[in-house]
């Protein structure tokens, strides 16, 4: 594809500024010119010097000049090195359905792309982020990589800026009041003391001992803040006294040898001193936590050993006054968070290692909890709330899964969370990630009874989902080999079904028969959430295989059964199979009223890859309806899908390939190179957001009778000439040499989409089309 013309997903994604962003301008000079000449730049200093803070505001200013924008990646919760590619498509909104490594997946999408890439706290994986980078930039040659870490990543090419803290004054030579002033820490303690105390300012009156206490602290940004926080119970001239009595800070001779990182341990142990005894065991205990938590989560995992329950809530409102915790409210929740240099303060306090160990095996068990809540939930009413929910809290459930990893004992519990959850992974498009945890577990965890044969189902259904076919025989056949001898009937059920989708690739007939093997032993289970998935997989193949009034049955059986439950993301795949069955059977007004509503319900879920689905059958509706510039539209809107998912349709349901291709066939011919190209590309070029706006609102193509512009597959036309000649069903089987069931499916498929009732009706077609002058309509989307 053309640069420019894919989607942009990944447009500005940055968080918006909790707090106003002061001074630096000098620095951001020079990170804005690295920008313009190097492809990477790392912003190098010590935890609390604004490093991020720099780093995103430079990314924000240089944003227009990026065509495919900005993304951040924040790494400063990340602990597994294998997990970082895989972040990094996250961060993209990368849905990758491949089965390749997310370093090629990465690389083949950013291949032709004008993006940035800031990745943020990155020297706990140095040298994976280094690889990754180094063949990042080596890939793609439009993108630049911004990076932040207290140390270099030492690649070919680096930038390295170093981030000092603020300009304070000399104490021993202060200027006046409004030359003081200017200084960048001076104001940065003015604007956050008067967050906290309203109405403050630096004056005559206190800016001697301003001045001190911000040189006292280094000029570093964290340590002003968590400074300008105790203004609330202490004045600027009491502070000092303390800082003063408590450490060296303010010896000179001192301060010449000491680091800016001793130099915030120093202001972190004095804010911590001055907690209470249990605010310093929350803030120790909180410190488990990735990526933030609510005050549920606070209450269940920190209380307890000298912090009662009850007393939660106001000790995380102190720890929130003194800029310990900060505070988020999005969507009617609270969430709190500590900045990666407090938790890793507070994670050193966290004392002895068995308190560490038991700390975080509550974390686990809390999550592990919400887990066990959210299967029993999953098929119902609450399905986009568990989803929201555990997305959310993502980073903690990989926290979780990393403590069962690395803790003796633990892995058959990881197996557990993962194999319970594997519906929200498939529902988030995370399979690779799955993926990972589930092998790195099952090395571990031994036997572990039903919860391995359990884990070797999801670890069966997540690779058939990447499409990765090949690999997934051998797992299957393991699968299938101790369920049996375990007298597993649950997971002999799931493997008979996967083994119906694997040979879907391949034949549709025999899979069918599969599938009803594998639907019977759901339903003698009486499983309904088993049912309803088994029944949408069948409708898909039967509708594929011509079978259309029978894929139109079950899908409205499971569209039904799924809305009595309030559940939304089955019903979303049930929809779009009755929206497939429908236009085979040649109603396309149906067909895309069906796919509108399939796509409402998949946005909760952003999955790109049932969308993709949807915009395919809504292009094959309006190439068939001779709305061809529309059409070239949505497949560029597809193309800019599939390149977030790292495949294509030919992928993963191969049996509409046929289709796909002799529709684009026709919309190319009948627009011609540039005005299809054109075409294609505007649809590309919308993010996925953006297409989900632009296919709601756009309304479905204009249907027409006329069975000219009707498209039949190759095979269609095959049966369509022989029932011209007068064959029988038996003589077109014969002929073709396939089954007379399939035969039957083809003719009934071939009426259903000329809107015809006869056979008669079918020859008189054909020696129509015949009859056609070459470069005609007809002639032309034949």
């Amino acid at each position: 594809m053309a640069m420019g013309a894919h989607s942009t997903g990944a447009s500005r994604r940055l968080p918006a500024e909790v707090d106003s962003f002061v001074g630096r301008r000098t620095e951001l000079a020079e990170v804005a010119r690295l920008l313009s000449r190097s492809r990477l730049v790392t912003l190098l200093g010590p935890g609390g010097v604004g490093k991020t803070r720099l780093a995103l505001r430079a990314a924000a200013d240089a944003g227009g000049s990026f065509a495919d924008g900005l993304c951040l990646v924040e790494l400063a919760q990340l602990r597994e090195p294998l997990l970082l590619a895989q972040s990094v498509a996250d961060a993209l909104d990368i849905q990758d359905h491949s089965g390749r490594t997310p370093e090629k997946v990465l690389a083949d999408y950013l291949v032709d792309r004008h993006l940035l890439l800031v990745l943020d706290n990155c020297e706990h994986l140095a040298e994976p982020c280094a690889r990754l980078v180094e063949g990042l930039l080596r890939a793609a040659p439009r993108l630049k990589v911004l990076v932040t870490s207290r140390q270099p990543l030492t690649v070919l090419g680096e930038h390295v800026f170093v981030a000092a803290p603020m300009g304070a004054p000399d104490t021993d030579h202060l200027p006046g009041l409004r030359a003081l002033k200017k200084y960048e820490a001076i104001s940065l303690f003015e604007h956050r003391a008067a967050a906290v105390l309203p109405g403050f300012e630096v004056t005559e009156a206190n800016a001697t001992t301003v001045a001190r206490l911000v040189a006292a602290v280094d000029g570093i940004p964290l340590a002003i803040e968590l400074a300008a926080s105790w203004l609330r119970v202490l004045t600027p001239e009491a502070m000092l006294s303390r800082l003063t009595d408590r450490s060296t800070l303010l010896d000179t001779e001192a301060a010449g040898e000491r680091t800016a990182r001793r130099t915030l341990r120093e202001m972190m142990d004095w804010s911590y001193g001055l907690c209470s005894a249990r605010e310093q065991l929350l803030w120790a205990r909180v410190s488990v936590f990735s990526g933030g938590f609510d005050l549920e989560a606070a209450e269940v995992v920190c209380s307890g050993n000298g912090i009662p329950k009850s007393a939660v809530l106001a000790l995380i409102a102190g720890l929130v006054d003194k800029s310990v915790l900060s505070r988020q409210e999005s969507s009617g929740s609270v969430r709190f968070q500590l900045l990666e240099t407090v938790r890793e303060y507070g994670d050193d306090q966290l004392a002895p290692p068995a308190e560490q160990v038991r700390v975080q095996g509550r974390h686990r068990d809390y999550f592990k909890g919400l887990l066990d809540l959210m299967r029993d939930d999953w098929f119902g009413v609450d399905q986009v709330r568990w989803f929201n929910r555990m997305r959310t809290d993502h980073a903690n459930l990989r926290a979780a899964l990393e403590f069962c990893a690395a803790e003796p004992g633990e892995a058959a519990v990881g197996l557990e969370m993962v194999e319970e959850s594997f519906q929200y992974w498939v529902a988030l498009s995370s399979q690779s990630e799955a993926l990972q945890w589930l092998e790195r577990l099952l090395a571990i965890a031994g036997d572990a009874g039903a919860v391995r044969t359990r884990a070797m189902r999801a670890q069966a259904f997540l690779t058939i989902v990447q499409g990765n076919v090949t690999e997934v025989g051998p797992l299957l056949a393991a699968l299938r080999e101790r369920a049996e001898r375990l007298g597993d009937e649950e997971q002999i059920a799931w493997a008979t079904l996967y083994r119906g989708m694997v040979m879907g690739t391949e034949s549709l007939g025999p899979a069918i028969q599969v599938f009803e093997e594998a639907l019977a032993l759901h339903q003698a289970r009486n499983d309904p959430a088993a049912v309803a998935f088994t029944q949408v997989a069948l409708a898909m193949v039967r509708s594929l295989a011509g079978e259309v009034e029978r894929a139109l049955a079950i899908s409205q059986d499971v569209v039904s059964l799924t809305e009595s439950r309030g559940e939304t993301y089955l019903r979303s795949y049930a929809t779009f199979a009755e929206a497939l069955a429908a236009w085979m059977a040649g109603d396309r007004t149906t067909a895309d009223a069906l796919l509108r509503q399939a796509m409402q319900l998949k946005q909760p879920f952003r999955d790109r890859w049932g969308l993709a689905l949807c915009v395919e059958l809504t292009f094959w509706s309006a190439a068939q309806s001779g709305a061809h510039e529309r059409a070239a539209h949505l497949l560029g809107i597809l193309r800019g899908l599939q390149e977030g998912l790292g495949g294509t349709m030919r992928d993963s349901v191969p049996a509409m390939v046929e289709m796909h291709e002799l529709f684009e066939a026709q919309v190319r011919t009948a627009l011609g190179g540039r005005a299809y190209q054109a075409a294609v590309e505007r649809g590309a070029r919308l993010s996925p957001d953006q297409a989900i706006a632009d296919l709601l609102r756009d309304e479905p193509a204009q249907v027409t009778d006329d069975p000219h512009h009707v498209q039949l597959t190759r095979r269609e036309r095959q049966v369509a000439d022989l029932i011209s000649q007068g064959m029988s069903n038996k003589e077109v089987a014969a002929s073709l040499v396939i089954s007379l069931r399939t035969a039957e499916n083809h003719v009934e498929h071939v009426l259903a989409k000329l809107g015809f009732t006869s056979r008669s009706q079918i020859a008189v077609w054909v020696s129509q089309q015949a009859a056609q002058p070459a470069g005609s309509p007809a002639d032309k989307e034949a």
